[in-house]
């Protein structure tokens, strides 16, 4: 539970709030289906609560399964408490500065991200976007959208950087465990100064007490990453969830079946990627190169 509910983000309110109406729906001995019918709304609204995606909770919807629940009156008064911060605050990908930057899909990933305990990702053509420089940001972003306007790109950056700040949380600072083909190493993203600012940026992050970074070099030959890049979000008191981007768009499974096999895949590169020590040796030797 939330100890400081006022001081809390309004993600990590609706995920905690989701979490207890979920518990409180099992405590009673209840179905979904039961549910609904006694709230009389539609099954989606009460997943949307129990898995935390409405961007603002009503008080009243949570007063009222809360009776439903027999929920007692020190529960009802934190329950309701967590809905009125998601009424009185916003999240900072919700405000003017950043919204036109951000795809409705990655709202939702970014309210996950805000509220993860651990990032767990591989990535096998860029630095994983926890760890990348603004530089290094731009030049992703002005190749991949060409033509978009310089004021949108630098809204995109913008984005991209705050996202870095959950590395840094007051409470609870996000846990990024990365590993990255070699072969990110060495693709000249922006030019050869942009990529050493990235590779010097990378080898001081590897000694973040946040930050957990191994490469898989050349020489490990196939391994269980080769299929693609995924991010795998551990949440507090929550299923783990995992995250899928491709041209087409971005997609999110909480379908335990399928997170296994993911969770799976990163413990075999784990294994399978150098460690802290020989990754830096791998980053060095990379700054080298595009030094020359």
């Amino acid at each position: 539970m939330i100890t400081d509910a006022e001081a809390a983000t309004p993600a990590l309110c609706r995920l905690q709030l989701g979490i207890e109406l979920k518990r409180l729906r099992h405590a009673a001995n209840l179905t979904s289906t039961q549910v609904v019918r006694k709230l009389v709304c539609s099954p989606s609204k009460l997943t949307r609560l129990e898995h935390g995606e409405n961007s603002v909770v009503e008080p009243a919807d949570v007063m009222a399964l809360c009776e439903i629940y027999g929920a007692d009156a020190e529960t009802r008064a934190t329950l309701v408490g967590y809905a009125a911060v998601t009424k009185t605050k916003k999240d900072w990908w919700q405000s003017p500065e950043y919204r036109p930057a951000i795809a409705p899909s990655f709202k939702a990933y970014l309210a996950l991200e805000a509220t993860a305990e651990a990032l767990h990702d591989y990535q096998a053509e860029f630095v994983p976007g926890l760890l990348q420089t603004e530089e290094y940001v731009r030049a992703i972003h002005q190749r991949a959208h060409e033509g978009l306007p310089p004021d949108e790109i630098d809204r995109v950056v913008a984005v991209r950087m705050t996202r870095q700040e959950a590395l840094q949380r007051d409470t609870r600072p996000l846990k990024s465990a990365s590993i990255i083909n070699e072969a990110v190493l060495y693709r000249a993203v922006g030019g050869a100064p942009v990529m050493r600012a990235q590779l010097e940026h990378l080898a001081e992050m590897v000694s973040h007490p946040s930050v957990t970074l191994q490469v898989v070099p050349f020489k490990a030959g196939a391994h269980a990453g080769m299929n693609g890049a995924f991010t795998l979000l551990r949440l507090p008191d929550a299923q783990p969830i995992v995250y899928l981007e491709n041209l087409d768009g971005a997609s999110v499974t909480r379908r335990r079946g399928n997170v296994a096999a993911y969770e799976e895949a990163f413990t075999d590169l784990q294994i399978l990627a150098v460690g802290k020590q020989e990754s830096l040796s791998l980053i060095s030797k990379a700054i080298k190169e595009h030094d020359s």
